[in-house]
């Protein structure tokens, strides 16, 4: 589809108010920034047709071999009408239930099995409207492999039809619709960050939860930090990290990005004591010297705290291989965690597990991104797991907005966390047009959560904090708030098991 076309098209379904922005209860219990209320578009016939068309063609410009047409009830029955009535495809009608009388069918229509069925949608969130008629149709003996949809919300929806061997194509995705709201000025910056960070923390398709949809989500095995600790398969490094974590009461991880030397040992000295994990950049020190590794791994000692050199490794598997080891930081010899994008693939594991095995380290994958705009898709995420599992022995979990694996041996630490009052973050934001009930978000970018949203709600272990504590006036009191908001939103996510 051209450019312009979807640009008339984005901004033609905002004028008739397909597209709503506030706050919308929906009916998972979630409280939404935005709200799709397509139905709308049967009262504007050449819109009605406008969508019906660009549904076809985005099912031609994919390739995709279908005989008959159905749509899911209700939104989409008159676009598939449409579809059918003007190509020549025989349509099926798939019923919410079946009659209590007569054939007493599910699908209406001449089925013929064996046939390849084309699902049209309106709206894609998780998926399971889609998947439920494609179940319907597989049990008439049709073929079901492609499906076309106005919007997807890019939730997870495209995510988790793939795993059940269905390939979604959209027209419109969300994060094109804001792009052209906000370039058209219809939105606000504010407003397109609170709905990008409401898609962001509420996918509904991860990593290792299959067939998943609100609100209804798999449940993960929730064991403490210590029984986590005492499992057989669990990292050596992972272990010695969730046993501290529990004699410290803290899953605290401080990010000390500070230029010199001195305040990060003097960060190291005074917050040691509260933190279970403290995160460097030593590339940004500007009096660097070997010393300073000698003098973290002295006090991570004396303090009972792990060093996670927040490196980011990306690149081929010799190349990390001398980053790690050698160079002006020499990180293998006193980080005991580093972690790594797997964009390059496997070789960028092997090459770090390489340096780091034999020296009694770990490696988080960095498997979503704190920062909006992130261009790690849910598929990625996926793979991210995978290659996790596919190296236990070095690999021992994730950075990420959220648990994308179950397996209590990996650990999930969260960064962009930010405490909040009286509804507004605790901390400036350059942006003049935020709202206060609209997420956090610094100039450059970064997105806020609060300790409870991530221990708590979203089921990550460490919160990684930064300018929340680094930024304060008083870093020793602010670590001691962060602290205690972390540990108690942990002991309540535990409490239901109590």
């Amino acid at each position: 589809m051209a450019g312009s076309e979807l640009h008339a098209l984005i901004l033609k379904l905002h004028d008739v108010q397909a597209v709503k922005f506030g706050l919308f209860k929906l009916k998972t219990g979630l409280t939404s920034p935005i709200y799709f209320d397509l139905r709308v578009i049967i009262s504007y016939p050449e819109l009605l047709k406008q969508v019906s068309s660009l549904l076809y063609k985005c099912a031609e410009d994919a390739a995709a071999e279908f005989d008959c047409v159905c749509g899911v009830p209700y939104t989409a029955l008159p676009l598939a009408t449409i579809i059918c009535s003007t190509k020549d495809y025989p349509m099926l009608i798939r019923r919410k239930e079946a009659k209590d009388y007569g054939t007493k069918r599910l699908i209406e229509g001449n089925v013929r099995p064996g046939d390849v069925c084309l699902i049209v949608e309106d709206v894609v969130t998780s998926g399971g409207s889609v998947l439920e008629t494609a179940q319907v149709l597989q049990a008439e003996g049709l073929k079901v492999t492609d499906a076309v949809v106005l919007l997807d919300r890019e939730q997870g929806g495209g995510a988790r039809l793939k795993a059940e061997g269905i390939t979604l194509h959209p027209v419109i995705s969300i994060s094109t619709l804001l792009s052209v709201l906000l370039g058209a000025g219809r939105i606000d910056e504010a407003t397109c960050h609170s709905v990008e960070k409401f898609i962001q923390e509420n996918q509904t398709f991860s990593a290792g939860q299959q067939d998943v949809s609100p609100p209804v989500k798999k449940k993960c095995e929730e064991l403490s930090y210590g029984k986590r600790a005492a499992l057989s398969g669990t990292h050596p490094v992972a272990s010695r990290l969730l046993r501290l974590m529990e004699q410290k009461s803290s899953n605290l991880c401080v990010s000390a990005d500070v230029t010199r030397t001195e305040e990060l040992l003097e960060i190291a000295e005074t917050l040691g004591p509260l933190i279970c994990v403290l995160k460097t950049h030593v590339d940004i020190l500007q009096d660097f010297s070997p010393e300073v590794g000698s003098r973290l791994k002295e006090l991570a000692e004396r303090h009972n705290f792990l060093i996670f050199e927040d490196r980011k490794f990306a690149d081929i598997g010799n190349t990390v291989k001398h980053q790690y080891e050698g160079g002006l930081y020499q990180i293998s010899s006193w980080a005991h965690i580093v972690n790594a994008h797997t964009l390059p693939g496997p070789g960028v594991v092997e090459g770090l597990q390489a340096v780091g095995l034999p020296l009694g380290r770990g490696c988080l994958l960095i498997g979503q991104m704190s920062s909006r705009g992130s261009l790690i898709t849910t598929e990625y995420t996926q793979a991210v797991v995978k290659m996790a599992n596919d190296y236990p022995d070095f690999v021992f979990g994730f950075i990420s907005g959220s648990k994308i694996s179950c397996k209590p041996e990996h650990i999930h630490m969260t960064p962009g966390v930010q405490m909040q009052s009286g509804g507004t973050r605790s901390f400036t934001v350059k942006l003049s047009t935020i709202r206060s009930n609209s997420p956090a978000c610094d100039d450059l970018g970064q997105q806020y959560s609060t300790p409870d949203e991530v221990i708590g709600s979203k089921g990550s272990d460490i919160i990684i904090v930064g300018r929340g504590i680094i930024g304060s006036a008083d870093r020793l009191k602010a670590a001691e708030e962060y602290k205690r908001a972390g540990w108690e939103a942990y002991l309540n996510r535990l409490s239901p098991l109590s």
